[in-house]
């Protein structure tokens, strides 16, 4: 899918400057809303404003300012939530979704309108951390932001694992892809992936032993 055919529309919500989106082809009106937290008002706003259709939520991760919306989501809307199968393990949140959850695997295919998505799994902040490969974007909740990665010292964290999803999984990304992050941590919203990949420290290391001595160094 080319960057012509693609649906983007990037949503800053909250106090923690989360990125909430809503992803699908330009030329059809069904949208899955990936992160729903926050405020989904203006979410239900957003996608009526554009003549788009809510189909179903992707969940990049299990942290609260990522999933906190979905409760009043589901209350008024009647659509399945994504997650992936190993994250769905490690939170009774996401298990208490029951009826509307569709547990998904590594690069599974999610057809929304006309268009076929993927799910890519990047543990390593959390277990089941996955992004959405939409194409010409890469929707990647807190796995990678445009200058960092997500962290590795909270519950189910693996500094290990987040090596092994950059260096392995995300280097397979095309370089004009662009990178779509969870939170608005940079000077710029959105960059391409070869840009992020020349920029962001965190894929520079050689090896998973020096990545982690970073990545779990001392917090200032």
């Amino acid at each position: 899918m080319s960057r012509e055919d693609l649906y983007v529309r990037q949503l800053k919500l909250g106090p923690m400057d989360n990125f909430v989106y809503l992803v699908g082809a330009a030329d059809a009106p069904e949208v899955l809303v990936v992160d729903p937290a926050w405020d989904v008002p203006a979410i239900e706003r957003a996608v009526a404003e554009d003549g788009k259709r809510l189909v179903g939520a992707f969940v990049s991760h299990c942290h609260k300012d990522h999933i906190n919306g979905l409760p009043e989501l589901l209350s008024r809307h009647d659509v399945p939530v994504y997650a992936q199968r190993e994250e769905v393990a490690f939170s009774e949140d996401l298990r208490a979704l029951s009826d509307a959850l569709r547990p998904v695997g590594p690069g599974e295919a999610l057809t929304v309108g006309p268009r076929t998505f993927h799910a890519l799994h990047t543990p390593g902040h959390t277990p089941g951390s996955h992004c959405l490969f939409a194409g010409d974007a890469l929707v990647s909740g807190d796995t990678v932001f445009i200058n960092g990665c997500g962290r590795c010292d909270m519950r189910g964290g693996n500094p290990e694992d987040m090596y092994r999803s950059l260096s392995q999984v995300l280097l397979r990304v095309p370089d004009e892809t662009r990178l779509w992050p969870g939170h608005d941590y940079a000077d710029v919203p959105v960059a391409a992936m070869g840009q992020v990949r020349q920029g962001n420290p965190y894929f520079t290391f050689p090896d998973v032993a020096s990545f982690v001595a970073y990545r779990m160094r001392p917090r200032k």
